[in-house]
């Protein structure tokens, strides 16, 4: 089949996508924006495209989460063809790539080890072959390899998983609560004394102590801060809603209606 004939093909499957980015970069028969893009440039919308990924999860829209999977998959392509541009690799490297990882990180489905052992067992051991990996990539400092550009959140919680495994953590939540009420204080100090980096500072302490508190709870804090987003939201466009149905919006309002609509937006959510 020619390019031409498989780019046209609605049953092509990934030798489709991979043909039409291939086009889209092609120098001469390209798109200009396509052709300009670099992984630098690129690296924003993959980001977008993740959390977009997730949100679809979390509404449960499966026809939007195929979609949005497409979007992502997309961006795997599109660095590929960027980097075989380039000389450096191509979608067959990416995939051998990730293969070799998961056959390795799975001894007991892929090689000799019993498959006899837990979920958490399965999990310290893949802690174990992944500290191995950054070793022999000579990575040799306990926090190395934490990627900068992660969600702050999510990042603090890798970095105390890191520091966990070589002991630096306390032993269970109950630990933890008494570091956020004096991470509070500190804030509090802060504020009074209003200098802003402090206030900064002692804030970002108070969010990386919340952050282990998850960890130590099994939560994923940028998850449970997303469901707080979509309640605040829920919340707010029902505020919205009754205020319309008396022909008037937010602005035409107070604090003490709109927190007496939330209270009542409270109580009509847990009828």
């Amino acid at each position: 089949m020619t390019d031409d004939a498989l780019i046209h093909d609605p049953q092509g499957g990934l030798a489709r996508l991979l043909a039409i980015m291939a086009r889209l970069r092609d120098p001469e028969r390209g798109c200009p924006w396509d052709i300009a893009q670099d992984f630098a440039t690129i690296a924003p919308y993959t980001i977008e495209e993740a959390y977009e990924v997730a949100d679809a999860i979390a509404r449960g829209d499966w026809d939007e989460l195929r979609g949005e999977l497409g979007d992502l998959l997309l961006q795997a392509v599109f660095h590929a063809q960027i980097a075989r541009d380039r000389g450096l690799f191509d979608i067959e490297d990416v995939a051998n790539a990730i293969s070799d990882k998961m056959v390795a990180r799975h001894p007991h489905v892929f090689g000799a080890q019993s498959r006899d052992k837990s979920a958490e067992q399965q999990t310290r051991d893949w802690e174990a072959v992944k500290a191995a990996e950054r070793a022999q990539g000579g990575l040799r400092g306990t926090l190395e390899g934490v990627a900068l550009g992660l969600p702050a959140l999510l990042r603090a919680v890798k970095l105390q998983k890191r520091a966990a495994r070589v002991g630096f953590d306390w032993p269970d939540a109950s630990h933890v609560l008494p570091k956020i009420r004096e991470e509070i204080e500190e804030l509090q100090e802060a504020a009074d004394l209003a200098d802003p980096d402090r206030i900064e500072e002692e804030f970002g302490d108070l969010l990386f102590v919340m952050a282990n508190l998850a960890r130590h709870m099994r939560l994923c804090p940028e998850a449970a801060l997303r469901r707080a987003n979509a309640k605040f939201t829920r919340r707010f466009e029902w505020i919205e809603a009754r205020l319309a149905e008396t022909g008037r919006r937010p602005e035409d309002s107070d604090l003490e209606e709109m927190d007496a609509l939330w209270n009542a937006a409270k109580a009509e959510e847990r009828r």
